[in-house]
């Protein structure tokens, strides 16, 4: 046997044994995690009373208290159904519908005339005393409710009549949206920079007052339209749902047109606030601008939710993924997809609480929103790459600590914030799920 054969059999051993040690990590790992959550999940189940009518779910944990979240709540629930779906105990089942469909009722009961929701309700608030005298100045509920409903309908079967009588409310919130926080371009702008979700994300972090036409709300939006048409054909409302499907479509064409760069080959967010168009005066009358909006050329993980929300084309995708997902000056890191470039002078990785650092350190959200992107374009390889990473994230964090973190170090995995934390951590578990070739359950 020559000496090159020699070394070629002795790398493809390497490879092999290395192989086999990753998997047998992730089984490990896998294995932890599943028992962790299993274990403590009922942490996120609360009782009605004092500004609860029906019983609800937190993000799980004492950390939580008694308050309801609106995103949370609702991405909480998607890792709870998968929770259920493993255990397979249909008297758990059962129990737990009330305190999901409690989440959905408690946010209706709240809904005002004008479809204003709160994002955020403790059990001791009164909740006229959260509405803003001017409730078109902040940020409200974010557009997710409609799906956290469409969630727990299609996992019922399509049964949907426990929501017949909130239907109602629940459009009056989504025509709040359409009614006043849209922009000519046809794009969903945020309010203020106010309780975002992705907390200081600089496209609207300390911007002016709706400036930011955020690609990460607005393709909450689009799953949210998709979502209230979906409901209201259960409830055999179908020129309602036909006027939805419409409105998703023109929001399509709107993030086309204005999100996508062709140049980078990523979905940016958008400044919508610019001088009004009959400010003519001097050397502006000479050319008046014929643009409506400028692209914000900021590497912001929420561009990938283009493929979680089906936006973008599969042209689009590949360029997404091949030049931004991959590239490991930019997103691509260790363990996960850091929630700012690298390359942005903004980056960086250190503790930050209220507000929280979305700023480049690896979040379980994004690492799985992004899986779910990249599984539902067909890019398996690289989703079987992030759920890899997300469950060895995770699975050390339980091993050596006991319990999972906010966010972390984006290249060692290091966390940075908040032991204890569950909430949409948990969702790893339909990663696992969908790693393993089982059954999963997805938000959308």
């Amino acid at each position: 046997m020559n000496k090159l054969k020699v070394i070629r059999l002795f790398a493809t051993s390497e490879i092999v044994k290395q192989m086999e040690e990753r998997s047998m990590s992730i089984k490990h790992y896998s294995e932890l995690i599943r028992a962790h959550i299993t274990k403590d999940y009922k942490e996120m189940f609360r009782e009605s009373g004092g500004a609860f009518m029906y019983p609800f779910l937190t993000p799980g944990s004492k950390q939580y208290a008694d308050i309801l979240w609106d995103w949370d709540s609702w991405l909480s629930n998607v890792a709870l159904k998968q929770i259920l779906l493993e255990l397979d105990d249909s008297v758990l089942t059962e129990d737990a519908a009330e305190y999901e469909k409690g989440c959905i009722l408690n946010y209706l009961s709240w809904c005002s005339k004008e479809g204003w929701i709160p994002i955020a309700v403790q059990r001791t608030d009164h909740v006229g005393d959260l509405k803003p005298a001017d409730i078109y100045s902040s940020n409200m509920h974010k557009p997710v409710l409609a799906q956290h409903a469409a969630l727990l309908v299609k996992q019922a079967g399509g049964d949907a009549e426990w929501l017949r009588e909130g239907l109602y409310p629940l459009q009056r919130f989504v025509n709040n949206y359409r009614n006043h926080h849209r922009h000519s371009t046809g794009l969903y702008l945020w309010q203020n920079d106010h309780a975002i979700g992705v907390d200081n994300d600089p496209c609207t972090y300390f911007r002016p007052a709706r400036s930011s036409a955020s690609i990460y709300l607005n393709c909450l939006m689009v799953k949210e339209l998709e979502a209230l048409s979906y409901l209201c054909g259960a409830l055999s409302l179908n020129e309602a749902a036909a006027d939805y499907d419409k409105d998703v479509w023109e929001l399509k064409a709107a993030i086309a047109e204005h999100c996508w760069d062709e140049k980078d080959g990523f979905f940016y967010n958008v400044d919508v606030l610019l001088l009004p168009k009959d400010n003519m005066n001097g050397l502006h009358s000479g050319q008046p601008r014929d643009w409506d909006c400028l692209i914000q050329r900021i590497g912001v993980w929420s561009g990938f939710m283009a493929l979680w929300a089906g936006v973008a084309t599969p042209e689009q995708a590949e360029r997404v993924v091949a030049e931004n997902y991959r590239d490991e000056r930019t997103f691509h890191a260790a363990y996960g997809v850091r929630t700012l470039s690298k390359l942005e002078k903004m980056y960086n990785a250190r503790a930050s609480r209220n507000p929280s650092n979305w700023l480049g350190p690896i979040w379980g959200i994004s690492n799985y929103l992004t899986f779910r992107g990249l599984v539902q374009y067909g890019f398996e390889q690289d989703a079987r790459e992030l759920a890899e990473k997300t469950i060895t994230l995770f699975g050390r964090d339980i091993e050596r600590f006991g319990g999972m973190h906010e966010y972390y170090q984006p290249d060692n995995g290091e966390p940075i914030l908040n032991k204890g934390f569950q909430n949409w951590n948990y969702l790893v578990l339909n990663m696992i799920a969908w790693l393993e070739g089982r059954p999963f359950i997805h938000e959308c």
